[in-house]
């Protein structure tokens, strides 16, 4: 026991000590969470938007204003003919043109119903899916004020199908809520495996694993003295990224913390036995973090982080259950947003169990101790 603890005292020291180590431990993780709460953000406001009134009427004139209150629209300019408003849009100063046409108020009081023109610069087929929806969104506001007015007084309208809707778990529909866990499980999942793979590597670059391969010191005892600094460290990051959501995002914690921590420690477990993994076959740095980057990319992309997983190809579905983040990611939102309990997440947990004792059976028998 009292060379397991000098293992990990020397290698507190020796992390300590690496100048190229501590900028990824402490700079990194605050630096992403910070920036990439901000810019994976799939709202879109302040869309320019132009418009061609044909009608000039006073029906017409009120839809217009609905854009030009809503603050996800920003005017561009007006346009006087069609031309003039695609032109906007070649020049991409204009991501979208409505167009209204000749005698939209008159049909719209003798038949019910008109016709408008929406122009979407489509591109980015995100950006204009969320561009038509948000119109649509005020089309419809305008429709309902219509009706009603049409029907006497606003409160004694009834219309066919009245739908009240209510967001459970992110009610303000806040789009930091839903990032800052999953970038949290993306944190920890870059220094566990990042960092475990890159120290053992350097042990073999600056020619000390020689030196500690002829020494009696056990494989389980070395291999612990090389892990367990970075599992430390992990669950430390992830203590300092809650707490940094919790003061700048607000993000809601509603479930048990030392639940999320019990199934972050397992997590831990399968990262830096991949880690480790990696290292047996990297025979510098540089390659044990090029590996890593190749799992991590696979991983995050296929994790649920950006794209959900019911949206993804039935083969994509089905490649998750082999994607240790996508259960991490899935816990951390659970516990935090939903307050999910031990009960719920029981088979995430027997899962991700699972994993860690298949991948540090894995690492530790592919990890050889040569004199």
């Amino acid at each position: 026991m009292r060379t397991l603890l000098y293992l990990l005292q020397k290698e507190f020291l020796q992390i300590f000590r690496n100048k190229a180590m501590l900028p990824i431990i402490f700079v990194m993780p605050i630096i992403q969470l910070l920036i990439l709460t901000f810019a994976a953000d799939f709202e879109i406001k302040n869309i320019s938007y132009s418009y061609v009134d044909y009608d000039q009427s006073m029906e017409s004139k009120r839809l217009l204003e609905r854009f030009d209150e809503s603050v996800y629209f920003k005017l561009e300019g007006r346009s006087e003919n069609f031309e003039q408003g695609m032109e906007l849009m070649d020049q991409n100063k204009a991501s979208l043109l409505i167009r209204i046409p000749k005698g939209f108020s008159t049909q719209l009081q003798k038949e019910g119903s008109s016709t408008i023109m929406l122009d979407v610069n489509s591109i980015d087929g995100q950006a204009a899916s969320l561009s038509y929806a948000y119109a649509q969104g005020i089309i419809q506001q305008f429709n309902g004020e219509i009706i009603q007015e049409w029907n006497g007084l606003a409160e004694k309208v009834k219309l066919p199908v009245n739908v009240k809707s209510r967001y459970w778990f992110n009610p303000t529909m806040e789009y930091s809520s839903l990032m800052v866990p999953g970038i949290l499980a993306v944190l920890i999942t870059m220094i566990g495996m990042f960092l475990s793979s890159m120290n053992i590597v350097r042990e073999k670059e600056i020619g000390t694993i020689e030196q500690i391969n002829v020494t009696p010191i056990k494989k389980v005892y070395f291999l612990i003295g090389k892990l367990f600094p970075f599992w430390v460290i992990a669950l430390f990051e992830l203590a300092f990224g809650l707490l940094i959501g919790k003061i700048i995002f607000d993000i809601p914690i509603v479930g048990s913390i030392p639940l999320l921590y019990s199934f972050a420690a397992i997590y831990l477990v399968v990262v830096l036995s991949l880690g480790l993994w990696i290292s047996t076959f990297a025979d510098t740095q540089q390659q044990a973090m090029f590996l890593s980057w190749f799992l991590m990319v696979i991983f995050i992309l296929m994790s649920g982080l950006f794209t959900p997983i019911e949206n993804m190809p039935d083969w994509a579905q089905k490649f998750t259950y082999l994607n240790p983040a996508s259960y991490v990611i899935k816990v951390i939102r659970a516990i935090l947003l939903k307050g999910a309990t031990f009960k719920d997440l029981k088979m995430e947990y027997a899962i991700i169990s699972l994993y860690a004792v298949s991948m540090l059976s894995l690492a530790v028998v592919s990890y050889k101790k040569r004199a």
